[in-house]
């Protein structure tokens, strides 16, 4: 971290992602301590799940039908970079739309 000098009495700090700080033995027992709760999350924006989607887990409930599906090659990566199961991870992104634009399901 490299401080950055102001005129005013706010410090700055510039993080070098390549030698991140070290934290000393009390700031790391004080991180163990700290509950869940404890945490301040006001600065994350809203998450999906306010909209009804979540994030979807591998599960096989039913028997699927085969298909050719063109997909955007951008959308394909994306599942693909999360890494094992992306076909059932875009299955279950599509169950969740159908549930949730569906009123008699």
């Amino acid at each position: 971290m490299k401080k950055i000098s102001t005129k005013h009495s706010t410090v700055k700090f510039k993080l070098d992602p390549t030698h991140p700080p070290k934290q000393t033995p009390a700031e790391k027992q004080a991180l163990k301590a700290m509950k869940d709760r404890d945490i301040d999350t006001s600065d994350i924006p809203s998450q999906a799940v306010t909209t009804g989607w979540y994030s979807p887990v591998a599960r096989a409930e039913e028997n699927k039908a085969q298909v050719t599906l063109r997909l955007d090659r951008k959308i394909l990566d994306y599942f693909k970079d999360e890494g094992p199961g992306y076909q059932t991870r875009i299955n279950a992104v599509l169950l969740q739309y159908v549930s949730a634009h569906s009123t008699t399901r």
